[in-house]
């Protein structure tokens, strides 16, 4: 499958799943998450996280729920988040904390309105966002390729994690040099690892 029709047809199966679905789907991938095993990934040393604000609807996975359950597990973790350049098609990632709030962007993304960025060779995992990924690794995002771009600056070792409402696929036809795979991948029933 081509990534042009996994985004068409994933869009729309996302859309699809009711408020009780999704929610039950998170808390199932929560469970998950917590079965990974934390000394394996290095997970009581992540200092530096990159996640993302869920957009509603997109009917993305609930990230604040990983988010907590990272902060109880190691207090000292520093979560940041992406801001965008829509000209230069990148992110940065900014540190948040209680302090800082919140704004939607144009793509009705919440970014952080203002804060440090951290360079992303200071980041120690991601939370990258996805519509369906595959059995290699590879995901489909939103197509434009952001994600990529800063996955590509960050460390060999910076751990890459997916929340998929699905199980792969076999294979994203269509990846190129530049697209990086995850390192894990959560799902409802499974941990994938690349």
């Amino acid at each position: 499958m081509n990534k042009e029709e996994a985004r068409r047809i994933y869009k729309k199966k996302r859309k699809e799943l009711s408020d009780a679905e999704r929610s039950k789907a998170d808390d199932l991938m929560l469970i998950q998450f917590q079965k990974i095993d934390l000394i394996a990934i290095g997970l009581r040393d992540i200092r530096h996280l990159l996640s993302y604000w869920p957009i509603e609807e997109n009917n993305e996975p609930n990230t604040h729920l990983f988010n907590d359950y990272l902060e109880f597990k190691n207090p000292a973790i520093k979560f940041l988040y992406p801001k965008s350049d829509f000209e230069k098609k990148e992110i940065e990632a900014v540190e948040a904390n209680a302090d800082i709030a919140f704004q939607k962007n144009g793509w009705n993304i919440y970014e952080p309105m203002d804060g440090t960025i951290t360079d992303a060779g200071m980041i120690d995992m991601v939370f990258v966002p996805l519509l369906i990924f595959d059995k290699q690794g590879y995901r489909v995002g939103y197509g434009k390729g952001f994600y990529d771009k800063y996955l590509q600056r960050c460390r060999v070792d910076c751990v890459k994690v997916g929340f998929s409402y699905f199980e792969p696929i076999d294979k994203i036809e269509g990846t190129r040099e530049f697209d990086v795979p995850l390192n894990l991948c959560i799902t409802p029933n499974s941990i994938y690892v690349f």
